[in-house]
């Protein structure tokens, strides 16, 4: 079920609106720079969408997209490398598809931060960002707060609002939550409600699968609908006690619940249903192959964020049984829903225009290590080296970027971090180097916080 974030459903929704319930305090201010067309980097506003495909818990860089045949057998793993259509270049036996398509792709082996802890290090790859963290408080326990900064989706909408009914962002199929810890980095944090993408909750191969947040109950025409809005402006002019403040932030939120009950474009852009059978079964009988079927609706509604996280929160955090669940489960089903995804971007056109990035927020340790009370080895957190996946909107293919050492620990040419990756997503979407948002105490922040990956467009060696 479709519910914006806190589980508020469409009529909680209204309820909320209606109650001038708002979210917290917006920034003060946006600043937009006058940045000349022949000095913005390559890449600039050749995407109109991104797709990110999360891949929760940190995939092993060794045992997918920089194997390392040679090292000792505590660090190479079980897998056999395979040849791909970039000479000289190999990756896991379990990728086949991927393997004939690193035409389309550009793998990038020196992704780096420094946060080995999960939560930390989601909220800096969903926002290119340092976690902040309280006073006196524990990192280990660090949730997402108001005080985060905003994820690409929520920074893309405050820079560039929408008003055609439209969200800026869609996650899906699942928040990331596992008891008590909910992932920092999922929504717009100091920006405030108003500006958090919509978060699908459900799995998109269940036959039940709908839609329910985004369908008005029986008997609610558009026109009632609109009467019933009517009604509500009406309301508002006579609410005096409100703050200018609040009665903006209000209106707003009214006005989001009611352009997104009465879009048909994003209701049948969920309508996964209208998907023939041969089309599903290509992308893979399973919630995420099906979840990446959804993605792609999303991008063809011109929905401009969408975050597709494959499995639930940890899935390839592999500490226990690395090989066997690389092997048996994620693997197959991460080649095949990516295989038929980027196909069908390629044959509409949309790939040209639509930015495709796979990460997790960190990778795994080289060295194999089995946990306490365990007999089947896996690999720890690791963030001091890892790889990903970028494909469309100007990128070339076929090419890896950055060198490790020889056991996949440490990159030994340049880095790039997750600040360059926002800074990559901004540059693509055409936002200019020299935009800005205040946070609460004032402080202003570039959006373009790192640098370009200019070597996705140029070719050039990194």
């Amino acid at each position: 079920m479709l519910k914006p974030l806190y589980g508020l459903d469409r009529r909680g929704l209204l309820r909320a609106a209606a109650a001038g319930v708002v979210g917290a305090s917006l920034p003060k201010a946006v600043s937009l720079g006058g940045q000349p067309m022949g000095d913005r980097p390559v890449g600039f506003g050749k995407a109109k969408s991104v797709l990110i495909v999360m891949l929760s818990g940190g995939p092993s860089q060794l045992d997918m997209l920089d194997p390392k045949p040679d090292a000792p057998a505590e660090v190479r793993g079980e897998f056999t490398p395979i040849s791909t259509t970039i000479p000289g270049v190999k990756v896991c036996e379990h990728l086949p598809k991927l393997a004939k398509q690193t035409d389309r792709w550009a793998i990038v082996r020196t992704l780096a931060h420094r946060e080995h802890n999960h939560l930390l290090a989601t909220h800096v790859a969903l926002t290119g960002r340092p976690t902040p963290l309280p006073r006196g408080g524990s990192d280990l326990d660090r949730v997402e707060t108001r005080n985060d900064f905003p994820n690409y989706a929520s920074a893309l909408d405050f820079v560039r609002p929408r008003n055609d009914g439209m969200p800026s962002g869609v996650s899906l199929p699942n928040y990331m939550i596992e008891g008590p810890l909910t992932w920092p980095g999922q929504h717009s944090g100091f920006l405030g409600a108003k500006h958090d993408p919509w978060q699908i909750n459900g799995d998109p191969n269940d036959p039940n699968f709908r839609m329910q947040a985004l369908t008005m109950r029986d008997g609610v025409s558009t026109g009632r609908l609109q009467s019933r809005r009517q009604l509500l402006d009406q309301m508002n002019h006579g609410r005096g006690s409100l703050t200018g403040d609040e009665t903006e932030s209000l209106r707003d939120q009214q006005k989001l619940a009611f352009g997104l009950l009465t879009s048909g474009k994003l209701t049948q852009a969920f309508e996964i249903n209208r998907e023939s059978d041969e089309t599903r079964d290509r992308y893979g009988r399973n919630k995420f192959g099906q979840s990446l079927l959804l993605s792609k609706r999303m991008i063809e509604a011109g929905v401009p964020v969408v975050q597709a996280t494959m499995g639930i929160v940890q899935t390839w955090d592999t500490h226990f049984d690395n090989w066997g669940r690389l092997k048996n489960k994620l693997l197959p089903q991460l080649d095949q829903g990516l295989e038929a995804l980027t196909d069908d971007l390629a044959a509409s056109g949309l790939l040209d225009d639509t930015l495709l990035i796979v990460m997790g927020e960190f990778g795994r340790t080289p060295k194999v290590t089995t946990l306490p009370g365990q007999t089947i080895p896996g690999r720890d957190h690791w963030a001091h080296a890892y790889s990903g996946l970028f494909a469309g909107a100007g990128i070339q293919g076929g090419q890896v970027i950055g060198q490790t050492d020889a056991q996949a620990a440490y990159p030994v040419t340049n880095s790039w971090s997750p600040a360059d990756i926002c800074s990559t997503i901004f540059n693509a979407l055409g936002v200019d180097a020299g935009a800005t948002i205040d946070d609460p105490l004032d402080r202003p922040h570039h959006l373009l916080n790192g640098k370009v990956i200019s070597n996705l467009y140029t070719g050039a060696t990194a």
